[in-house]
């Protein structure tokens, strides 16, 4: 127990790990921690290790150095559902749902109610029709019928259905895949909606994205990696988005490169000669006549006659 007037510890919190593949250097000495009612995002470009690390903290993959903790005691994940176990869940970019499947089917995949006893034991569906109602009702989402199919949802609606299902088997942690990099404005403004319902419900959200323009509206910590390493941790009030852009673009190479692409020598000779419109090249009357296609000859008359054939003797 923490004593008092000490900051409690964190409800999950990685420190200095790293991930190896071989030769590649996949994640090198990354630390973050998550609280109650706190969204911490995650930012970084492609291959900077954000999805490593969130694999990391669900359990996929073990760490090589540095350690997971939770609660402030050290942890060691075998698999996904020993994390789901400690009250981690993770929704991943493919969600793990089934599109041929009903909403309520879904709900429940890998985690069935059942009645009967012994032989009898059986999926209890109305149980999980009206706890998946119940669910979805307590996040706010509001679908025409659990019944429907999964893949007849927008990328939204999925994303939604996927973290209701984690709040509702009792995470304490939400990990979040980069859950909006396929959706459009609306539906990314849906599941930013329900990240922030899940850290009002005083959930600790781990969100996992690349761009700066959705996290920063609901996220109070901010992480950035490059090629595997941490760049920096800051709460919301120390760091302004167009800080998190910078550092995500690469700050000094960018502006070289934008300088760069000012003034490329020999541009303008390159330019020089000036572009003549379609029509403009109608009414332009040519300077040069072209020469004259030749004309097909005609085969040559048969001036000689072919030999007579030699009479027969009598």
């Amino acid at each position: 127990m923490a004593a008092p007037g000490a900051a409690a510890p964190a409800l999950l919190a990685a420190d200095g790990v790293g991930k190896y593949f071989g030769s590649v250097r996949a994640l090198s000495g990354v630390s973050l921690s998550v609280h109650p009612g706190q969204v911490t995002c995650v930012l970084g470009d492609n291959g900077a290790g954000k999805s490593t690390l969130i694999k990391i903290l669900s359990g996929v993959f073990t760490p090589d150095e540095g350690e997971v903790r939770v609660d402030g005691a050290a942890v060691k994940f075998h698999s996904p559902r020993d994390a789901l176990s400690a009250g981690i869940a993770t929704v991943f970019q493919d969600l793990a749902m089934v599109p041929l499947m009903a909403i309520w089917r879904n709900f429940f995949l890998g985690s069935e109610p059942t009645k009967g006893w012994g032989p009898w034991r059986r999926f209890d569906v109305e149980a999980a029709r009206r706890r998946t109602r119940e669910g979805l009702a307590a996040m706010g989402i509001d679908l025409r019928d659990p019944d429907q199919p999964v893949g007849t949802l927008s990328g939204g609606e999925r994303q939604s259905v996927a973290i209701a299902r984690a709040v509702h088997f009792g995470a304490r942690v939400l990990s979040l895949d980069e859950p909006t990099s396929a959706l459009g404005v609306k539906q990314a403004g849906v599941v930013l909606r329900r990240v922030a319902q899940a850290r009002e419900r005083g959930l600790g959200v781990v969100f996992i994205t690349h761009n700066p323009h959705h996290a920063y509206p609901v996220g109070d910590r901010f992480v950035v990696l490059n090629r595997g390493r941490l760049l920096g941790d800051w709460a919301k009030d120390e760091i302004g988005r167009e800080d998190l852009v910078r550092l995500m673009s690469g700050g000094a190479e960018l502006d070289a490169l934008s300088h760069e692409l000012e003034r490329i020598p020999g541009l303008e000779e390159q330019v020089s000669d000036p572009v003549v419109a379609p029509e403009e090249q109608a009414t332009a009357a040519p300077t040069e006549a072209l020469p004259a296609a030749p004309s097909e000859v005609p085969p040559a008359p048969l001036t000689e006659a072919l030999p007579a054939a030699p009479e027969e003797d009598g």
